[in-house]
């Protein structure tokens, strides 16, 4: 028995002439490609889809409506707490110029008030205040990281328990000090930049930056050096260390304003929601 509509006769048919009876199969065309000297089958790699004909990546592409993600905030809120970790780790030592006490986070952790200046000035107080919860939880993300591998056991084959307990190793007063003095300062000096700028809008630029950093970096100073190393720095080496640390974080700030000017004027013109001359009111996020 056969199936409907099959054809016996091709059973009797010479091969070439049963191959003929069979419909054609259409062979895909190919986009021409240019002959580089390689073999045939390069184009295999020939691309389906260009680039052009793909949808903006909204993970990448700037918005063009006013209020939306803005373009350097991000990157200064890394910087930011990039610098501040750092500036953490190094602060366990104590260096000494001549009669001059200070701790490694003062070669870093200045700039965290230039850019925390930036993010008041350009984005305002709520998201200059979110940087700096972000910049607070990573600080204690990176205590109890440190504190885990502290505790953790050893291998036999690792010698440096010591040294890493001395340079990474949880010590309360330290990681204490380091985030109360933090937040109490990088708050105190975005609040005192912004309300300033409420009444001086665009102008008087240096007197906000100088005076906000002046308040903030008095109240950083004096919580982190009494929690930190009150009673180990005892007397007049611990009023050194203090004056010291708080004059030179200060002078750190107006050394750079030349530079921390055409930076903030640069932000400012690249920042799509930014309105020259409108202040952003503390712990509000609005425009006044």
């Amino acid at each position: 028995m056969f199936a409907p509509g099959h054809d016996r006769r091709q059973e009797w048919l010479p091969p070439n002439d049963r191959f003929a009876r069979q419909p054609a199969l259409r062979r895909p065309e190919s986009r021409p490609v240019a002959d580089s000297g390689n073999s045939d089958s390069d184009w295999l790699d020939d691309p389906v889809t260009s680039s052009s004909d793909l949808p903006p990546d909204p993970a990448t592409s700037r918005p063009s409506w006013r209020g939306g993600r803005s373009g350097n905030y991000d990157l200064i809120v890394v910087l930011f707490c990039g610098m501040l970790l750092i500036s953490n780790i190094g602060a366990t030592k104590l260096i000494q110029f001549g009669p001059i006490i200070t701790d490694g986070g003062a070669f870093l952790f200045p700039l965290t008030y230039i850019f925390g200046d930036v993010l008041s000035e350009v984005y305002g107080f709520r998201r200059a205040r979110r940087a700096i919860f972000m910049g607070f939880g990573l600080s204690i993300l990176a205590s109890l990281t440190f504190y885990l591998v502290q505790v953790a056991p050893a291998a036999d084959a690792y010698e440096n328990q010591a040294a890493f307990e001395a340079v990474l190793g949880f010590v309360p007063r330290i990681v204490l000090a380091s985030l109360c003095g933090f937040l109490a300062g990088q708050l105190l000096n975005a609040y005192v930049l912004v309300r300033i700028k409420q009444r001086t809008k665009e102008r008087h630029l240096w007197a906000r930056l100088i005076g906000s950093t002046l308040v903030g970096e008095l109240a950083d100073t004096v919580v982190f050096c009494t929690i930190a190393f009150y009673g180990v720095i005892t007397g007049g080496d611990f009023l050194n260390y203090v004056i010291t640390g708080y004059v030179y974080k200060c002078l750190v700030e107006v050394v750079m304003l030349p530079v921390t000017y055409p930076v903030i004027g640069l932000i400012k013109r690249h920042e799509p929601d930014y309105v020259p001359g409108a202040a952003v009111a503390a712990g509000t996020g609005d425009r006044r």
